[in-house]
């Protein structure tokens, strides 16, 4: 008689045919009662709603939204397939978003078919589904990417709702900025005779500064004897102008987020200090919290780490060569590789207290950085050499967030972007704010981004003269949940006010980070 262990070997085989053959969307019948009730009941499938399941962790925490936030586009579009094969697709709206490199999870999803019910389905995490009955849109106006089907990006401008644009600035601003010329948009404007939207879209072409477009579009639509008027449907000036040559949405969208983020951020901080006279001093200080800064930032990534191992490491009584145990700890190998890149660190500081500009100094230093501060789990053998390589291969999540970092070949459109404007970014708040958190939003590496992007903060606090300041682990919640609202809702105000006041305590002899 088979043991429970054999049993749920013999369920888990069943649910790894399903995933060789790309399955993520689970239905009931895939899987006999029996696998199903054993793999529900061993935390290796979860039900999303009723008959239908998507693998996940058994070890994850109660509550833990990870696995079903990674896989929660390609769950939607297998399900829709099953549902209504190809006649479904996603709403101009949020096919606008997807097309200005807004992959954020939505709190509800929107998509059309002519076989929908107008009705609203529930899902895990905090997320739904309304399913709107309605007509297809014309080929040519539909795109089939990454398994999903979108309005095109002209359709998703023309086909939108009225209140997109200013709902939604960031992404309508951004889609509009990848229009190279009039000629994409205008067939779907001529064909339908849409005079208000003509307007309407050419308003907007105007705002971001592609007025050539505008004009294009206004002289087509009254050639073809349809009066059309350009209105400005923002409600702002765009604090970006854009031209023909911008190709990535990831481009456009750092530069706009940055725009509107740093007004927030130069609010809620401090004047800066300048750079300090007393360099030697600057850095003796900055040395001085190693210890300090090395705990909170590794137990914020929820390594194990205590001041005893830290210090055993910054004397040198960690051996990976000698001693064994020393050699296999993750942990320990974690806090030796702040301390080779926090020195790194401190010369970048060094450079630029003596003048070099913040922003080219991290774009040249920040590969180092990483580079030491993986080093020693490569030397020991946990990570292999290639990982050390750059910038990330792969896809990587987010633990709990509704926020999906930019795909590989985003990465490496939106770094140059970063370092361009923290190069000519005239306040060091704001190079220190925005620095940290667009890092941490792009996720250029496959660990150690939130090490990185504090890396990163401190250099540019230096490069104004405040104080070296450590995130407390204590505060790791709050912190979180602040970078969580920057990049889902694009509301900055709670992480440059948390950052402001750590930094303030600090100024004021009074942090909270203490061991």
């Amino acid at each position: 008689m088979p043991t429970p262990a054999e049993k749920l070997a013999e369920s888990l085989q069943e649910l790894q045919k399903l995933q060789k053959q790309n399955i993520v969307a689970i239905k009931s019948e895939m899987l006999s009662r029996t696998h199903r009730e054993r793999l529900l009941k061993q935390n290796f499938i979860e039900e999303v709603f009723k008959g239908w399941y998507i693998a996940t962790l058994p070890d994850s925490p109660r509550g833990d939204t990870t696995t079903w936030y990674s896989q929660y586009w390609e769950f939607c579009s297998q399900y829709f397939n099953d549902r209504f094969a190809s006649e479904w697709c996603i709403a101009p709206e949020q096919s606008l978003m997807i097309h200005a490199g807004n992959t954020t999870v939505p709190t509800q999803l929107m998509i059309r078919s002519p076989h929908a019910s107008n009705n609203i389905l529930p899902l895990i995490g905090k997320t739904s589904v309304f399913m709107l009955r309605a007509d297809m849109p014309g080929n040519n106006e539909l795109l089939y990417q990454n398994g999903l089907r979108l309005y095109t990006l002209p359709a998703s401008l023309v086909r939108c709702s009225a209140n997109t644009l200013t709902r939604d600035p960031i992404d309508a601003r951004t889609a509009l900025s990848l229009i190279r010329d009039a000629s994409e948009i205008l067939p779907i404007l001529l064909d339908g005779g849409h005079t208000v939207i003509a307007g309407r879209v050419a308003g907007a072409f105007q705002n971001i500064g592609k007025n050539r477009i505008a004009e294009d579009i206004i002289s087509s639509m009254r050639a073809a004897d349809y009066e059309a008027v350009a209105t400005d449907p923002f409600q702002e000036t765009s604090p970006v102008l854009f031209n023909s040559r911008t190709r990535s949405p990831y481009e456009s969208r750092i530069k706009l987020m940055w725009e509107k983020m740093k007004p927030e951020v130069l609010e809620a901080f401090p004047a800066q200090p300048g750079i300090p006279k007393d360099k030697k001093s600057y850095l003796a200080k900055v040395d001085q919290l190693f210890t300090t800064d090395a705990y909170h930032s590794l137990s914020i990534e929820k390594y194990k780490v205590t001041p005893e191992l830290i210090e055993k490491v910054k004397s040198g009584e960690w051996n990976i060569k000698e001693n064994e145990e020393d050699r296999k700890q993750r942990d320990a190998m974690a806090a030796k590789g702040y301390l080779e890149a926090f020195k790194i660190v401190e010369q970048s500081i060094a450079k630029i207290l003596d003048g070099a500009n913040a922003g080219e100094v991290a774009d040249v230093d920040h590969g180092k950085w990483y580079r030491e501060l993986f080093g020693p789990s490569v030397t020991s053998g946990i990570l292999k050499a290639s990982d050390l390589a750059g910038y990330r291969t792969h896809q990587v999540y987010i633990g709990n967030s509704m926020h999906t970092p930019l795909n590989v070949e985003a990465v490496r459109d939106a770094m140059p972007v970063l370092f361009e404007l923290l190069t000519n970014e005239t306040e060091a708040s704001v190079r220190a704010v925005l620095g940290h958190f667009i890092f941490v939003f792009i996720h250029p590496y496959g660990d150690g981004n939130g090490r990185m992007g504090r890396f990163l903060m401190n250099v540019m606090l230096a490069s104004g003269g405040y104080p070296w300041t450590v995130i407390p682990v204590e505060q790791r919640e709050k912190y979180m949940q602040a970078l969580e609202s920057a990049s889902v809702k694009g509301d900055i105000k709670p992480f440059a006010a948390f950052i402001a006041h750590q930094v303030e305590m600090t100024m004021k002899g009074k942090p909270e980070a203490r061991i």
